[in-house]
Order: C-alpha cells, then structure tokens, then sequence
C-alpha cells in the first residue's frame, strides 16, 4: 500500500511538472503583458480611456421607468426675456415660490444664488424665505473666501442651504458626487442631499452611520461608499470631502427630448401663467434653475456621450444634474437601487491576469486557425458581456485594461508562435540531414509525440516508407500494448528531462517481431521547442543468443541440483539408520571423537549412555518382527524429543541405542536424563491392539571420570548397561 502510495505521488509531481513546463511560455507571455498593462493603468495613462469606456457602458444600459418625484422648473431663454433682465428680481423669485408653496411640494431647491438683494421684491423673497421651512438655496464652497459665493443669510440662519460645488473629471465631465465637505473643520452637505434628506423624511428615513463601516453614510439600507483617490480607473484623483461614484438614473422620457435628460420640466414662464398641472408639483421635489444657453450653466456627465459614431457630446444644464444626484440617493435608498462600487486593487489586477492567461492559452493550445478566431472573438464578447451585467447590478469593473491583457496576450503568443514554427522548421532539416548520415535506425518526435525527423534506416527496420510515417503517431501503426510502452518511456522523458535506454519490443510491417534497445533524450532549439531524439540498436540476434544461454544455465543447474539430492540421499544413508531415522553407529563412533575434543577444548564434561530394552525380544517373538520395527520407531520418537538439542541420540543395531550428552556441568545432569529416559520408555505401546510395555537397561561412563578415550568410554558404558541388567532391569548405573 505504502509503495502505490510513493507511485500514485510519483506520478502526480511528474504530471504536475509537465503542465507547468508546458504551460511556462503562456504564463511568461500572460505575466509580462499584465505587468505592462498594470504599469501604465497605476502611471494614469489608461485612464481617459477607462473613463471613456465607462460613458459608453452608461450610454447602454436600459432605461428605467420615469421619475415622477422631481420636476425642474426651467429658466429658459425665453422665460430670461419675459422676466426681463438676469439675475431675476427678487420679486419675480418670491412669486415662483409662493406659488410653487400653494402646491405643498415635499421640498424645493432654488439653485440661483441669492447672497445680495437683486433689483425690488427683497423684502417679499425674505418673506419667502421664512415661511417655506422646505425651501433650500445653494452656495458655492472654497478654501479663498474671496471666492466663495455666500447664500441667502435668511436661508443660512435656518440651516436651508446646501453647496452645489461640481467635481470635474480630465476630460471636463462629472462622474462622482459630493456629499459632504469640511471647509476651516466646519461640515456642510450638498444641495443634492438637503433635499433627498428632506424627501426622505416623510418616508421615514434619516442619515445614520453605516453598522458595518460606522464612517459611511447608510439611508434605508443603502450604504454610501466613500470614493478614494485610486478607486476603479482613477489614479491619484481629488479625493476631498465625502465623495461617491455617480451611478446615474437614466429615467425613460415620456416626450422626445434632444438633451440626455429625462425629467419632467416646466418653463418659469408657464408656472408664472398657472399652465403647470398640479400633480407635476404637489409631493415632489421641485427643482428652480437655469437651462437658458445663454447663461452658459452646462455640464458634462456619462450620458452627453454618444455611442461610437454618432454626434457629439451634449451637456446638460446644471440643474438637471442636480435632479440625477437627487435621484440616485432617493432610489437607492427606497428601492435600494443599485450604488456604483469597485472592486479591490488585488481583485481588479487578479481580473486583468486571467483575461491575460485566457489570451496567451487559447493562441497556445488551439491549433486551427478558424477555431481560434471563432474562440477569441467569442471570449472578447463574454468579457464585455460580463462587464455590462457586473455594471447592471453596481459593479465598475475594468474592461479596457482586461481587453488590453487579452488582445496584448493573444497577439504576443502570435508572434511566439511563428517564431517558433520558423525554428522547427530549420531544425528539423537541421536533423534530417545530419541523421541520415548515421546508419544506426534514428526518429525524432515533437511534443504531440508525432515523428518529424527519419532517417533511411528506421524507415527500413520498420518497413514503411517516410512519406506514411512522418507526421505519425506510435498508436497508428504499432500494436496496442507496443504503442502504450513506447508512449508511456516518451511520457517519461518529455517530463523528466532524463535519458533513458530501455529494451522493447516492436511488430514491423511484415508481422516480424524485433528486440531493440532504444536510448531517448530531449532536445531544444532557440525558440524553446522541445524534440525527442531515439535511437534504435537491434538487438534481436544478441536476445536470441542469451535466451540459449539462459536455457542451458537451466539445464545444468537442474543436472546440480538433482546431483545434489542424490549426494543428500547417499548422506543419509551413510550416517543414517533406516528404519528408525537415527544416527547410526558410523556417524555415533565420529561424533564421539568431535564432542571428546570438543569438551576437552572448551574445559566441559561429556556423558555416554548405553541403553539397551528389556523385554523387546519376547514382544518380537509373540507379535512378529514388523511390530518389533514399529516398536524400536516408536522408542526412538521418544528418545528423540525427550533430549536437549545438543544430545545426539544413535541406534547401533537391534535394541541397542547409545546417548552423547555434552557441554555438561555435573554427573547428575547425566542422572537426570536417564531417569528421563526410564520414564518415557516405560510407557504403555499400542501394537496391533495389544497394549504393551517395555523398559530400560542404562550404563552411563563420564569423561574425564571414567577415561578420556572414546573406546574406554563406550566399553564402561556398556559395562554399567549389563550392571543396571543384573540388579533388576529398569535402571541406569554409573561406571
């Protein structure tokens, strides 16, 4: 389990290895063009451009259904001339708003500024000023007091005032809105949010402190996320006061309408002649300002662009930018529409690497050219699609910088690539010449495991010509079991860098079976192609030969081991007694003489028993000589396993058995043994359903007691056996 382990983690590493190795070109490619890209989008040169595609994302989303919370009372060329002169007179002012108050709007803004009295009627617009507590003037805030703009003091003593200071982006449009401004660490908010905070108000929403960001604004459930200088395509962009992206309303008009504005709007000049409908006044929030050309308060914002090709810009005064402000804050807040945010710098450059990685592998792995025009259009339409869906739902996500890494990836693996192709080419008749000089079978395969190089003598060993070969996979003309070794020693070097030699088999086109030995090993040219180089030795002839050898080693160790059985055979019978299995007198007499040097070297003593049984010939005579043999294994058996392992244990003939007892400490150690002996030779046998029993007779002699002469000891053993006889049988007795 634990080697298919190590082979299975092998195998992953090795494969592991191999993707990355062939995928180093895309990830070099893809790495560089991203690095370029994020180089010149954080140095701001992108940035226009980001800006100008964002516009065009702006100019295509769907219109949304009509506002009908806002109406802008226009002062247009026309309602300039009947008034007479500009600025309006206070009195003209004052009659606007009294009569706009009878209507009870939820609030109005009068975006004229009002910082001295103008013409008559000041006392009659202060009037005004005083009994509309839902009435809000503008000012315009800067750190040079000689340049401020100053709002009404009425308006100003009862907090009825908001900034309408304009942030303008490089190319002169406005895209982000303030809400908040800090001038000498006095707080003002803006004109916009003075009135959706006081529209908001009759529906139950007040500012408060975001719960999971305590220093953004939150109403309702909208979070408004404070702009920073680098956010989305901005690089180092005015950052002051609180700030947001601009997510513009785009309302569908209910007229047709040639400014990219679709609010309700009434001129100066109808609301002074009551041809103005009540409902476009009564609960809404009703904007005053200036749309007359002539007063030149126009700006720029996303929607003034046209889509590629058409007309150019057209602004929109700055009073209707006023309503899309108000607009957006009071929707996102009541129908939680959606805010613009961006995503963070480590995942809009995570965005731009992928679209690089998808540029650099479609040109890489995808061989026809029709398919990869089809793929490459097809992914340059998913991006842009998945960047109009992300903006639907709130999301600026860069699209020209991803476009830039795509195309820029793409076209780099282009070149890449017929750079490459250029070098195979001189390599490969670079190869083609040079192995067709070498008479040894050569191939060379590319990285598709394909042959591109041949020379005469594989072609040859094969037996197919080069025109059928080249181009070729092993699977289209090899065996299946062939094809998958030569793949798998291919896989093996294409993967580890390594030579190898291996010796394999291949079927020719003539059904003949050859043995090669074929040494591969890698190769590269300067475009970092990759070509496997194998030459083939047929080895065949050499196989054949050692097969033969082979067979005749067989043979002669099968002659040795059968000589050797019959040496073991011939052992056997040499020093073994045949009925029993033990020792015979031959093999006791040399053993005797070792175990006497033996013990004289090593300072032991050694004991001899002499053992003959006592009433064997009676049950030999009444039974019969084969239950006489039975009997003698039997006591052999129990001579055999009731000795130490050192003991040799010997039949000399008959019923006479001798005992070599060595490496022994004291005489009665011999006496315990014997006495052993006695016991387990006096059990009852069962012969032929006869239970009989026999016993023992034991002499024992001791060197160097009794003598140190192999001979005297085996006389004075039997000696003492006749003894043990003589008193009564069933004993031993010592010399």
């Amino acid at each position: 389990m634990k080697q298919q382990s190590n082979n299975f983690l092998l195998r992953l590493v090795l494969a592991i290895k191999q993707i990355l190795s062939q995928g180093r070109r895309e990830l070099i490619t893809a790495g560089l063009i991203t690095f370029c890209v994020l180089l010149l989008r954080s140095l701001g040169l992108l940035q226009s451009l980001e800006l100008a595609a964002l516009d065009q994302v702006f100019r295509l989303r769907p219109d949304e259904a009509p506002d009908e919370r806002i109406t802008i009372v226009a002062i247009d060329e026309t309602s300039v001339h009947q008034v007479g002169s500009w600025p309006i007179a206070d009195e003209k002012i004052a009659q606007v708003l009294f009569k706009l108050k009878d209507y009870k709007p939820r609030a109005i803004g009068l975006d004229i500024y009002r910082d001295f009295p103008v013409q008559s009627g000041h006392e009659k617009l202060v009037n005004a000023y005083q009994e509309i507590p839902n009435l809000i003037g503008i000012e315009m805030l800067t750190t040079n007091k000689n340049n401020r703009v100053l709002p009404a003091p009425e308006l100003k003593q009862n907090d009825q005032v908001g900034f309408n200071n304009v942030l303008y982006d490089a190319d002169g449009k406005v895209r982000r809105s303030l809400l908040y401004l800090h001038v000498n660490n006095q707080a003002y908010q803006s004109f916009a949010l003075k009135l959706a905070l006081l529209y908001l108000k009759s529906e139950g929403i007040t500012p408060k402190k975001s719960a999971s960001h305590p220093e953004y604004l939150q109403l309702g459930k909208a979070v408004f996320t404070r702009f920073e200088s680098n956010d989305g395509a901005y690089v180092g962009a005015d950052a002051r006061g609180y700030q947001i992206l601009a997510n513009f309303p785009k309302p569908r008009c209910q007229t047709p309408s040639i400014q990219p504005c679709c609010y309700d709007l009434v001129s100066l000049q109808d609301l002074l002649a009551d041809r103005v409908p009540e409902k476009l006044i009564r609960d809404r929030i009703i904007l005053i300002g200036s749309t007359a050309p002539s007063l030149q308060d126009f700006v720029f914002i996303p929607y003034s662009s046209r889509l590629i090709g058409m007309s150019e810009a057209q602004p929109i005064a700055g009073i209707q930018l006023q309503a899309y402000f108000i607009n957006e804050l009071i929707s996102a807040a009541l129908q939680e529409r959606p805010l613009l945010k961006v995503w963070s710098d480590f995942l809009e450059s995570l965005w731009i690497v992928i679209w690089s990685l998808i540029g650099s592998i479609i040109i890489s792995r995808i061989q026809q050219p029709r398919n990869s025009i089809f793929i490459f259009l097809l992914c340059g339409l998913l991006l842009s699609i998945s960047v109009y869906i992300a903006f639907l739902y709130g999301w600026w996500i860069p699209i020209l910088p991803a476009w830039l890494s795509f195309y820029g990836s793409a076209i780099a693996m282009i070149f890449q690539i017929v750079y490459m192709q250029e070098e195979l080419k001189r390599s490969q008749e670079f190869l083609h010449q040079v192995i067709n000089a070498i008479s040894d079978p050569i191939f060379v395969k590319n990285e598709q495991y394909q042959w591109i190089v041949l020379n005469e003598a594989y072609c040859q060993l094969i037996g197919y010509s080069y025109n059928l070969l080249i181009e070729k996979s092993d699977y289209e003309l090899f065996p299946q079991h062939q094809a998958d070794m030569f793949r798998k020693q291919d896989n093996f070097v294409f993967q580890t860098h390594q030579s190898q030699e291996n010796e394999e088999e291949f079927t020719d086109a003539h059904g003949n079976t050859h043995l090669v030995a074929t040494k591969r090993s890698l190769h590269k040219d300067a475009a970092g192609n990759l070509f496997l180089v194998g030459i083939i030795r047929d080895i065949t002839q050499r196989k054949q030969v050692e097969e033969e050898l082979k067979r005749t080693a067989d043979n002669l160790f099968r002659s040795n081991h059968e000589l050797k059985l019959q040496e073991d055979n011939l052992r056997q019978l040499a020093y073994h007694d045949p009925l029993t299995g033990l020792y015979n007198r031959k093999f006791f007499n040399e053993q005797l003489e070792e175990s006497l040097h033996w013990s004289q070297t090593h300072n032991f003593m050694l004991g001899l028993l002499f053992i003959d049984l006592d009433g064997f010939k009676k049950i030999n005579d009444t039974l019969g000589h084969d239950m006489g043999d039975h009997l003698l294994v039997i006591i052999a058996q129990r001579l055999n396993n009731a000795l130490r392992a050192s003991d040799i244990v010997s039949r000399l003939g008959g019923d006479e058995f001798t005992i070599i007892l060595r490496a022994m400490t004291n005489e009665q150690v011999a006496a315990n043994i014997a006495e052993k002996l006695l016991n387990v030779i006096t059990e009852p046998i069962v012969l032929d359903g006869h239970v009989t029993r026999v016993s023992a007779s034991i002499g024992i002699s001791i060197y160097p007691h009794n003598s140190d002469n192999s001979e005297t000891l085996i006389k004075q053993a039997d000696t003492a056996m006749y003894q043990a006889k003589h008193l009564g049988k069933n004993r031993y007795e010592f010399t």
